[in-house]
């Protein structure tokens, strides 16, 4: 089957911002006495609040989660989200996948402001087709929903005729549960091991590396 839409995840793939997630997460928990080290912090990004404060504080009721959703989101914006920067490449592979004929499409665990200031840096707005954020769903990964509303949005289109790109296990177990193949880049600082356990086609080490082998790329079929 010929691949006419890429998918991408924005967060460790297409900008450099996992690492500021951790350290905004780690003072959220600290806001209501809970402490984590930054690597325990790290192994949950890519999901989002709904799935990672669960896991790390099990015990929090729906206002607690409510809550250090609004505080983690809150620090993020004011202390870290201009700082964002993309990738590079990230842009240029965007551009390539259009001029390739198929359709680029984001897909993030992240707010829809967040996700709006990212096709700004990342100047996508005329190079995307559609996009969801963590707002349009009722769960998000490793969750199938994100990427679910997204292939939604590019119907007809069926999931054997997409791909996944993200940085994160959670990306491909949310891909393959919408039987969607996926393809794991190493930006977002998770181990080979991780990465392949979840299944993705293919491992490149960035946005760069998969540009630069765009056309023996999985994105090319």
């Amino acid at each position: 089957m010929i691949i006419k839409a890429v998918i991408f995840d924005i967060d460790g793939t297409l900008v450099e911002s996992n690492d500021m997630h951790v350290l905004a997460w780690q003072e959220a928990f600290a806001s209501v006495g809970a402490k984590f080290d930054k690597a325990a912090i790290h192994e949950q990004i890519g999901k989002g609040t709904d799935m990672l404060v669960p896991t790390l504080l099990p015990e929090a009721d729906e206002k607690m989660l409510k809550k250090l959703g609004e505080v983690h989101g809150e620090i993020f914006k004011r202390k870290f989200l201009q700082a964002v920067k993309a990738f590079p490449g990230a842009h240029d592979l965007l551009a390539r996948v259009r001029a390739a004929g198929k359709l680029a499409v984001l897909a993030s665990s992240a707010s829809a402001g967040d996700l709006d200031h990212y096709l700004d840096l990342l100047k996508a707005r005329d190079l995307v087709a559609a996009t969801t954020s963590a707002d349009d769903v009722e769960h998000t990964k490793p969750a199938p929903d994100i990427f679910a509303s997204a292939l939604a949005k590019v119907a007809p289109l069926t999931s054997d005729q997409v791909l996944v790109v993200g940085d994160t296990p959670y990306d491909v177990q949310a891909a393959t549960r919408c039987g969607i193949a996926a393809v794991a880049v190493r930006s977002g600082n998770f181990s080979d091991e991780v990465l392949r356990h979840a299944g993705p086609l293919a491992l490149y080490d960035d946005v760069a590396a998969l540009l630069a082998g765009f056309d023996n790329s999985p994105l090319a079929q």
